[in-house]
């Protein structure tokens, strides 16, 4: 028995030994599902998988609680709060990825083209850039992508990137992304590997005689797609370009969906055309694909940009689609990851929010199911639990499960318009009601901690409750850098 024992120990001690010393790189894929606070989450599973089913968020098995107040407010918007996960840095609302002290100013007007001409609007004195966790990938030599259903140069993705006093500023913060021209931030290398998500009016020349969103074109009159494609980028415009691009050794890709301008946002999901718009799933796993050719490991964050725009709409509907197809990405990473690392134990998956909105859910309903063309589940009337009735509010009225605390849809007194039915409520475009009256589109955002799950490489340090700006530290200590 004990020269079994021995033998053992020697045959490790060999194997050991002959052992490439060489580590297996790293990969991190941060998803960030923009407003999507706990709420939505719950919402989401009963609309897409009902009461007692699972999303892959659901599986994930490290999890914690985020604070998210920014250096200013006690409710941030989406800049300061994907800053502190990308910086560590608490900054003021509408900064993006600048030290504290940096003041917000607004955007003024070309004088020329009167267009909003936000390039070098910030003074040299104010504030500085604060290096981000992609910048830092990058000066490593991993790969590097950006992956957004929101225009590119939209808060979220623009702090991976770009440093500005205030969001706004989207020419400035698309031309940082452009390397070798003017303006670009250099601390990007030779560029990020990938860039995929809406198109704008950011990217190309001001035009005065073309269409409305190119008559707000950049006044400095660049093409910046082109300069992209100059540098060896493919771009990519549709499902057709998008399938077509190269993920070999070498290969970049700089993706702008929407081509007619008509938002600068990619599709919500559930309007989606999918001969003609790739899914964030989709997106997601390409670029897997050819960040894993670098081989050196890469830093990817992948954000769900429209579960914020519609719940400032107060649109449930499209809120919890976006939402299960964000969770549609991570579960489609996740076996992405598994191909070639089983046990991802050198690929760390985080998954949370910003911020908070202030969706609701209300009454005490029966059981309602997942969302399907015969039931409108959780989008629906509220009906009691103890007999399935219609429960009724103080004008005898029915009400919604879902609500807002603020938004554009308030009814006073319900005696004054006709009574709810699910067909109406369950619509694509029914707007739910709120308690406080905004204009259309002014849903806020909510200040309720956020949701983190984690698997994979390090996700045990991933516990409890954390600042936001903790989980930059603990995503850079698992990446190495």
């Amino acid at each position: 028995m004990k020269h079994l024992m021995l033998a053992g120990l020697l045959a490790a001690v060999t194997f050991t030994g002959c052992s490439s010393n060489t580590p297996a790189p790293k990969n991190v894929i941060f998803f960030l599902g923009d407003g999507m606070g706990m709420t939505t989450m719950t919402a989401a599973r009963i609309y897409g998988v009902g009461e007692d089913g699972e999303l892959t968020m659901d599986t994930l098995p490290e999890t914690a609680f985020i604070k998210t107040f920014s250096n200013d407010a006690q409710v941030t918007d989406s800049a300061p709060s994907m800053a502190a996960y990308m910086t560590g840095v608490k900054m003021n609302n509408e900064v993006v990825s600048m030290s504290p002290d940096t003041v917000a100013i607004a955007p003024g007007k070309d004088a020329t083209t009167g267009v909003s001409n936000s390039i070098n609007n910030c003074v040299s004195s104010n504030g500085a850039p604060v290096q981000t966790l992609l910048e830092m990938a990058i000066a490593k030599g991993m790969g590097t992508g950006v992956v957004s259903t929101a225009r590119l140069t939209h808060a979220t993705p623009a702090v991976t990137y770009s440093h500005i006093c205030n969001r706004n500023a989207e020419y400035e913060i698309a031309r940082q992304a452009v390397p070798g021209g003017a303006g670009y931030n250099t601390a990007l290398g030779n560029g990020v590997d990938v860039l995929m998500g809406g198109i704008s009016q950011y990217w190309v020349p001001f035009n005065a005689t073309g269409s409305a969103a190119e008559k707000k074109g950049r006044p400095d009159g660049r093409n910046l797609i082109n300069e992209f494609k100059a540098k060896g980028y493919t771009f990519v415009s549709d499902k057709a370009t998008f399938d077509a691009a190269p993920v070999s050794s070498g290969s970049k890709i700089i993706g702008l969906f929407d081509q007619a301008f008509t938002q600068g946002h990619m599709s919500y999901d559930l309007d989606r055309n999918p001969a003609s718009e790739p899914s964030l799933a989709e997106m997601t796993t390409k670029s897997m694909d050819l960040l894993a050719k670098k081989g050196k490991g890469y830093f990817l964050m992948v954000e769900g940009g429209r579960i914020d725009h519609a719940l400032h709409e107060t649109n449930a509907k499209r809120a919890l689609h976006d939402t299960v197809a964000f969770d549609n990405a991570i579960k489609a990473a996740i076996n992405k990851a598994k191909e070639t690392d089983t046990n991802l134990t050198n690929t760390l998956i985080v998954v949370t929010a910003d911020h908070d909105h202030t969706l609701l859910m209300q009454g005490y309903s029966k059981i309602t199911g997942k969302t399907t063309t015969a039931s409108a589940g959780i989008l629906g009337l509220l009906r009691s639990y103890v007999d399935g009735a219609l429960s009724k509010d103080a004008d005898n009225s029915p009400y919604t499960i879902l609500g807002f605390g603020n938004g554009p849809n308030r009814v006073s007194d319900r005696t004054t318009v006709a009574a709810l039915d699910d067909a109406t409520v369950s619509a694509n475009d029914y707007l739910q009601e709120s308690a406080i009256r905004t204009g259309t589109g002014g849903e806020t955002h909510g200040g309720a901690d956020v949701f983190l799950g984690a698997i994979g490489m390090s996700a045990e340090q991933f516990k409890g409750v954390l600042d936001n700006t903790a989980v930059f530290g603990l995503v850079r200590q698992a990446l190495g850098l």
